[in-house]
């Protein structure tokens, strides 16, 4: 059926569809709209209309050992956050897939349960535990818990891709003699890379934009990016602090980003794959 041909109430569902879509992006992205051009702006206080255009926040940003060891803190932890859940969220997505106990829904449940309790309840517990183990005002503390957050992103999509993944594979590995490991890796792993990668991208975004925790657990020597957004944003607002969101934001458009393609890279091998 051509749109031509279309009943008039089809076509004008199609459009309300549509502008509803469209306000819906634009409520959403408004806030983050909103501050980019007064992170360019040449005065020292947030307001509309600009005096100026300038870029002495983002250099301001730049220049400023406070802000700069804030990042590189928070950019050290997302990479350690990344490659910890990672490991652990792939094994456990394995591992439940070729598990056939009957507790296989009460685990799944347990691991991805950090994404359903409220982070300030995990914060609160994570600071009990964590003060008898001595992990507080740590970095490594900060790992441990921004890898609980992370492990069940990487669960779900590992264990997404994993759907599909036809077990005879490894059973012609093993039947040519190739070992776990090396059934694995040549195998495997090349089949649920999509999964992988997104899992690990999901794990990064989830450190780096982590606030809560860290104000719970890290001391003034671990202090992150978010945290000290929220900081300054207690004491004054300055221009700086709207250049760190833009950065921040930047970040995370790019892993998203990232994710879109991994996705249709995926979507193209399994149409090859058919």
């Amino acid at each position: 059926m051509t749109r031509a041909a279309e009943p008039f109430s089809a076509r004008l569902a199609r459009r309300v569809n549509g502008v509803i879509a469209v306000l819906t992006l634009a409520f959403l992205a408004a806030p983050v709209l909103a501050i980019v051009p007064l992170s360019f702006s040449a005065g020292s206080f947030l307001t509309y209309p600009l005096p100026g255009l300038s870029l002495r926040w983002y250099s301001d940003f730049l220049s400023s050992p406070l802000w700069t060891r804030a990042l590189g803190t928070s950019l050290l932890l997302g990479a350690g956050t990344t490659l910890a859940a990672t490991a652990l969220g792939t094994l456990a997505a394995l591992g439940l897939a070729n598990s056939r106990l009957r507790l296989r829904g009460v685990l799944m449940a347990l691991i991805v349960s950090p994404m359903i309790v409220p982070v300030v309840v995990l914060a609160v517990g994570m600071t009990f535990v964590f003060s008898a183990a001595g992990l507080t005002s740590s970095l490594l503390g900060l790992l441990v818990a921004h890898t609980t957050l992370a492990v069940p992103f990487v669960v779900i999509t590992v264990s997404a891709t994993l759907a599909g993944f036809d077990p005879a594979l490894l059973r012609a590995a093993a039947s040519l003699g190739a070992p776990p490991l090396v059934a694995f890796r040549r195998v495997v792993l090349p089949l649920i890379a999509p999964g992988v990668l997104s899992g690990a991208v999901f794990a990064f975004a989830t450190s780096f934009d982590e606030v809560v925790l860290a104000l719970f657990l890290s001391g003034p020597a671990q202090m992150t990016l978010p945290k000290q957004m929220f900081l300054s944003l207690r004491e004054t607002i300055s221009p700086t602090l709207l250049a760190a969101a833009v950065l921040m934001t930047l970040v995370s458009t790019s892993l998203l980003l990232a994710i879109e393609l991994l996705r249709r890279r995926n979507a193209r091998l399994r149409g090859t794959e058919r």
